[in-house]
């Protein structure tokens, strides 16, 4: 394996699944081509990183690389041929175009060859869709200075779960919710408590978080005049929405949940992440999934140039999984530009500060 920062040779061709070259098809087993043709990747720029052999007929190495748009992060699908060459030009690829971060789905790696070239380990999901046809391992290789630690992984189980898994994923990665209780039950009840059906509008899910986690102080951002996330419904059906939406900002008032109503700047979303602070960040999927539907995610942790989403949901069609949406980096511009919702231009968030404890001593809450 060439040394570590050294320039590999190699060459970078987009992936055209019935056009593959003679020199990639000797050298992919059948098994492993054919995940590569089971969905269209076609959303997530597919290409093929190729390190050339001695000859012009054979490659020593290649690899099959994917990304969502506007992400901060390439993704190993394959590794083929001489595997630690292969991930060597990739990391140096995606070195040279700045970004944060190199995965590796564990369909054919395991741990200690992904250990062998620099990779960690991500944990296992704690939930999986049965027909989603995902890796059971993961690794990761940051690029980048980067003190992230990483929450567990929950998939919500439903198309309008989630706002409620966000907060709970936060909460398992404040040390408030044991991971072990992250599971469907919870993630309904909290998406009951929630719902302005099937939505989370963001004041009622922080008056939900308020409830479920009475130690944990709760902000809602949300920059927008009437009710939000219903445009998209009869008029009919957006009057009573409207009216649980009026509920939950009373709520919030009875509650002590705080309701800004200023834009909230992605600079403010870096300096709640540096407090320890979880935000739950209303973004479109349009930028990274390719259609415009309101979507929960979760940042949890920030590196130069990005910060660090969860995301509950993976788009299995595409060959997005959660290897994908795990400790998912996203630049700043990026995900301001999702995060600004509509027409209108509003930018929906909660920040879940730190939990707090009673020191009994002094007779006062203070921050774990």
């Amino acid at each position: 394996m060439p040394h570590r920062g050294t320039q590999l040779k190699s060459t970078l061709f987009p992936f055209e699944p019935e056009a593959l070259p003679t020199s990639l098809t000797r050298l992919v087993h059948h098994d492993v081509l054919e995940r590569w043709r089971a969905v269209d990747r076609s959303g997530h720029a597919p290409r093929v990183v190729a390190v050339p052999g001695d000859d012009s007929v054979r490659w020593r190495a290649a690899a099959l690389v994917t990304a969502r748009p506007r992400t901060a992060y390439l993704k190993i699908v394959d590794a083929v041929g001489d595997v630690p060459t292969a991930v060597d030009a990739v990391v140096s690829h995606a070195r040279h175009r700045g970004l944060a971060q190199v995965k590796w789905e564990g369909w054919t790696a395991d741990a200690e060859r992904a250990a062998a070239v620099g990779f960690t380990p991500l944990r296992p999901p704690l939930a999986r869709a049965e027909d989603a046809g995902e890796p059971d391992r993961g690794y990761v290789r940051w690029l980048c200075d980067a003190e992230v630690t990483e929450p567990p992984y929950y998939r919500q189980t439903t198309h309008f779960t989630c706002g409620a898994v966000t907060a709970l994923v936060a909460q398992a990665h404040a040390g408030t919710l044991p991971p072990a209780s992250l599971d469907r039950t919870a993630e309904l009840a909290l998406w009951r408590d929630a719902t302005n059906f099937p939505a989370c509008e963001p004041v009622g899910l922080g008056v939900a978080v308020r409830r479920a986690w009475p130690s944990s102080p709760v902000t809602v951002f949300l920059d927008a005049e009437g009710p939000v996330l219903i445009d998209h419904l009869p008029e009919a059906e957006r009057a009573w929405r409207a009216v649980l939406q009026r509920v939950s900002r009373t709520d919030a008032e009875r509650a002590g949940v705080p309701v800004d109503a200023r834009h909230l700047p992605l600079t403010a979303v870096r300096n709640a992440l540096g407090r320890r602070e979880h935000v739950l960040l209303l973004v479109s999927l349009a930028a990274m999934q390719g259609f415009d539907v309101p979507h929960w995610v979760l940042c949890h942790g920030a590196v130069p140039g990005a910060v660090v989403i969860e995301d509950p949901w993976a788009n299995a069609a595409t060959g997005d999984t959660w290897v994908d949406a795990h400790l998912l980096p996203v630049p700043d511009a990026s995900l301001d530009a999702m995060s600004t919702i509509s027409s209108a231009g509003y930018r929906g968030a909660v920040v879940i500060g730190r939990p707090r404890r009673r020191d009994a001593s002094r007779g006062e809450q203070v921050d774990q």
